[in-house]
């Protein structure tokens, strides 16, 4: 009896192994995280067989999993860096870049604060470190405590680039390892500032109107004005794969890049991607 019981045993891994798998993880950006977290559900929902595992841990994070085979999709808020792809190429890794959708960046603070609006020039100063206390920029005497996400995230390199234009930060800028984690500190801090996706903005802080052309015109960051390219603080989102992955990982980023996962995107408040701009390239 023993031994039919292990043959039944067998037979049936057996069965189970010869199975095919249409599991897969994706990994990497927290600005991703909720886009790629509601579309896998819906997929999910619409085929059964299908398993999409979604984690976050910043683009730095989604990249290093995709080099160590721990991931079959890095979801980043940036591109890839020239160092990052020399690593995969290490490995033997050949990455395809598909943009997913586009975010808008919002500066927010306490809501308490009576500041409105910040030129380009004014945030450049605060993060780093050059301007220190609200009253410089009309608000109250208050010290300014700038909050800034951690440096594998595609969110600091983002900002670094388009509002910093590539100068350090401060180093009295606190780290958060999360999106979450900055959204909860400002929201308890009367002199803090940060930045943010557009799809995190809730009522516990404030958005910040933001001018690109010296304080002539500052323009609010919603979807609508990021949508019609009025806002100056908008990324494009991407998810990398290796090459030899394609068939495994297309039927979910075809599902993502259509009509019906681009409504999702509109959803969590991310700007759909355009027609113009809805292609892959290889890295």
């Amino acid at each position: 009896m023993k031994r039919k019981a292990v043959h039944a045993w067998l037979m049936a891994m057996a069965l189970v192994w010869s199975v095919p798998s249409f599991g897969q993880k994706i990994k990497g950006s927290d600005t991703c995280l909720p886009l790629t977290q509601l579309a896998a559900e819906n997929y999910m929902n619409a085929h059964p067989e299908a398993m999409v595992v979604v984690t976050g841990g910043g683009s730095g994070v989604g990249l290093s999993a995709l080099r160590e085979n721990m991931t079959d999709i890095a979801m980043t808020s940036r591109k890839i860096k020239f160092d990052e792809q020399v690593e995969l190429g290490k490995e033997g890794k050949r990455v395809e870049e598909v943009i997913i959708a586009y975010d808008a960046l919002a500066v927010i603070v306490h809501p308490s604060n009576p500041v409105k609006e910040l030129t380009r020039e004014q945030l450049e100063k605060i993060f780093t470190g050059r301007i220190r206390n609200w009253k410089e920029v009309g608000g109250p005497d208050r010290r300014i405590v700038a909050y800034s996400r951690e440096t594998s995230s595609g969110t600091y390199e983002f900002f670094k680039e388009s509002v910093l234009k590539n100068k350090n930060y401060t180093n009295r800028a606190l780290s958060m390892p999360a999106t979450g984690a900055v959204i909860q500190s400002i929201s308890q801090t009367k002199g803090a500032i940060g930045y943010v996706g557009l799809a995190y903005l809730n009522d516990a802080v404030k958005a910040l109107s933001v001018s690109y052309d010296g304080g002539a015109h500052f323009v609010t960051p919603t979807f609508e004005n990021a949508e019609k390219k009025l806002y100056p603080i908008v990324r494009p989102l991407y998810y990398y794969y290796e090459e030899k992955n394609e068939a495994r990982v297309n039927p979910f980023i075809h599902y993502l890049l259509s009509p019906e996962g681009q409504n999702v995107v509109r959803e969590k408040g991310y700007i759909p991607v355009g027609s113009d701009s809805e292609s892959s390239a290889s890295n």
